[in-house]
């Protein structure tokens, strides 16, 4: 994978994160807000409740305004808006965020307005419950106390239990301060819920205890987060997914217009960057596969015309055969049809050797092999079957000690072969065989002092049964698929094989150049 895609992507993965975890944080904050205040309103609306169903609360309980600043506002002073002005009206209780605390309000059934302020919410009406219900308690007698705390603990929405068992106290802690002050809040270790023990005039402990605190994390918010955050996630991959699913289905489309006969269709990759490999790998599949089907078409062609002059002459020569009026004409012409079979031969196992390369190559088994030695072994062949050329080997003896190179020996040897022979064909008698070896590369240049290839068939010299008129004609033997099958045997080692002009022979000169060593990861 290449770096600049992967970090590109990993960019995309930390914004996208990034941007879960922000909006989840607003989701999170916003509906907490609302979820808060209205805890707040359900949490102080008994106590409120309670407060606004006294005749004269600011009376009965005027401990209230030392403690929790209790305001009572006419209906004719009421600085409050309309939507307030009508919650208030329907009874309910409201709940304001101040500077210095919560304030809680309540309609009175006189249009009046009760108003507590606390800092701290829970503690505080917690407090207030019990500072009310324990001077209700000690109002009642003794055997009356069990009803009056039912019904406190309904009209206040606590529980209300006299503490009876030694066990079920709390630590010396909390009963010092109840000592001091009469009530004292605390958490009970095992509960969630915040307790409130009360000490009444004849010493009675009664334990009061409130409802649970406001959880931000409750299971509901939880659930919204996961559908909030699942849902980004499914829309981004949905996008993501969409774009690559469009360029899929555009290799499908070209796949299918190739399948129907249009070899020329390719895949625009466009900018996605997750499908351009593959678009370039099909393009490229779609470019072998389209010249393959041309070079099959060419070889039928070229077949049927190369194969169609010796099989004439096969045919003259079984005519000739029947009125051949001695042994030895009748001998010339069985010797006339053995080398038309023999060319015949010869030409199949080049067509066989072509399209064997063309159609994806033999396999290939690499072994580390001198390349000079081949040279020297192909040279010393073709010597001894054309006597009359200098054929002659050039390898840099500095450069020798690299000449061992990850090469299929039979292969490379027959390309070398090809250019050897196919030098000596035009040579006026000159071939030399120069090697050049280094840490990374080889190179082998085959010149010849012949006419030479002018510049602009340069590259049809490669072309399958192409050949030059001039001076490489059919009267100098072969079929034109020599080179191709060199350059072919070159691809599959990984290099190229071109021709140019010798500088010192004055002919031609093939080169063939490719890597010394294979990567581990590339097979042939």
């Amino acid at each position: 994978m290449p770096l600049k895609f992967f970090l590109k992507l990993y960019a995309r993965l930390i914004g996208l994160t990034f941007l879960i975890l922000l909006l989840c944080a607003a989701l999170f904050l916003g509906v907490n807000s609302v979820r808060e205040q209205f805890w707040q309103e359900r949490f102080s609306a008994p106590l409120l409740h309670w407060i606004g169903a006294t005749s004269y609360p600011e009376q009965q309980y005027h401990w209230l305004e030392s403690f929790y600043d209790f305001r009572v506002t006419p209906p004719g002073d009421l600085p409050f808006s309309d939507v307030i002005m009508e919650r208030l009206s329907y009874g309910q209780v409201v709940a304001l965020e101040t500077s210095i605390g919560q304030q809680v309000m309540i309609q009175d059934g006189q249009g009046r307005v009760l108003d507590l302020r606390f800092r701290d919410i829970y503690s505080d009406v917690a407090e207030a419950t019990a500072l009310i219900a324990r001077i209700h308690l000690d109002a009642t007698p003794a055997e009356g106390r069990e009803d009056a705390m039912v019904q406190l603990s309904g009209a206040l929405g606590v529980e209300m239990v006299p503490v009876q068992d030694q066990s079920a106290l709390p630590d010396s802690d909390v009963l010092e301060r109840v000592s001091e002050r009469g009530i004292s809040l605390y958490h009970h270790p095992s509960k969630d819920r915040a307790h409130v023990l009360l000490r009444l005039e004849d010493g009675t402990l009664v334990d009061m205890a409130m409802p649970a605190q406001f959880d931000p994390w409750a299971w509901p918010v939880i659930m919204l987060l996961l559908v909030v955050a699942g849902s980004v996630l499914a829309l981004a991959l949905y996008l993501a997914l969409r774009d690559v699913d469009s360029n899929l289905r555009a290799v499908e489309s070209v796949a299918i217009r190739i399948a129907r006969g249009e070899m020329g269709a390719r895949v625009d990759a466009g900018d996605s960057r997750l499908v351009s490999r593959l678009a370039a790998a099909f393009n490229s599949m779609a470019e072998h596969i389209q010249r393959l089907v041309g070079v099959q078409r060419e070889m039928i062609h070229a077949v049927s015309h190369e194969l169609r002059t010796p099989v004439a002459r096969i045919r003259f020569g079984v005519q000739m055969i029947e009125s051949a009026s001695s042994p030895e004409a009748l001998q010339k012409q069985l010797d006339g049809i053995d080398g038309d079979i023999q060319e015949l031969d010869e030409l199949i196992d080049e067509i066989l050797t072509y399209a064997r390369l063309e159609q994806g190559g033999p396999v290939f088994a690499l072994q580390e092999t001198s390349v000079s030695d081949i040279v020297r072994q192909v040279v010393s062949e073709q010597q001894m079957t054309r006597p009359e050329h200098s054929i002659e080997a050039d390898i840099d003896e500095e450069s020798e000690r690299w000449s061992l190179s990850d090469v299929e020996p039979r292969y490379l040897h027959r390309a070398i072969q090809n250019l050897v022979g196919n030098a000596a064909r035009y040579a006026a008698r000159n071939v030399r065989v120069h090697c050049q070896f280094d840490e990374d590369n080889c190179r082998i240049d085959v010149e010849d002092d012949g006419p030479g290839i002018p510049e602009e068939d340069w590259e049809k010299v490669f072309t399958a049964f192409a050949r030059l008129d001039d001076s490489r004609t059919r009267t100098s033997g072969g079929y034109g698929l020599g080179l191709s099958i060199v350059r072919r045997i070159l691809y599959w080692h990984g290099g190229q094989a071109f021709v140019s002009r010798s500088d010192e022979l004055g002919g031609a000169r093939f080169s063939l150049v490719w890597p010394r060593k294979k990567p581990t990861e590339h097979s042939l």
